[in-house]
């Protein structure tokens, strides 16, 4: 994870959902971070009670969430706590091994948003080469 945030997200995708959504884009992404850290709670206190039926809706939710926004690799860990729970349910086992994961999944999460909010918040830093705001060269050329 260290260091190669560039991966987190699909910007073609972040686009896409971006387009598809038009006007109200900015208010559903809103919702996403207000929901996200919700299921991040409640799957934080899921794994402290080693309940895996807990982990199992909001692991869900944040996989879907998670991929309408282009957050592959957030939702590809959503997707495996969702999937291991189901089957340590299946099984009558705890979870313990998505403690790495559930660990995992929170510094994930918020340096997502943190790359979404600099792509969406006008007052901050854009991420380089995203088009306007290119340094612009004036004096002779030569």
């Amino acid at each position: 994870m260290a260091g190669n945030t560039a991966s987190l997200i699909d910007w073609n995708a972040f686009n896409q959902a971006r387009a598809e959504l038009g006007s109200g884009f900015v208010r559903i992404l809103g919702y996403f971070k207000e929901d996200g850290v919700k299921s991040l709670d409640v799957i934080e206190e899921a794994m402290r009670n080693k309940s895996a039926a807990a982990l199992v809706r909001p692991a869900h939710t944040l996989k879907g969430e998670a991929r309408q926004f282009g957050a592959e690799p957030l939702a590809a860990i959503a997707e495996r706590i969702e999937m291991v729970a189901r089957r340590c349910v299946e099984l009558h086992t705890t979870p313990d091994e998505l403690i790495p994961d559930v660990v995992q999944l929170r510094p994930m999460f918020e340096q997502t948003m943190q790359m979404f909010d600099r792509e969406t918040n006008p007052l901050m830093e854009r991420r380089p080469g995203a088009g306007f705001g290119r340094k612009a060269v004036f004096g002779r050329a030569g």
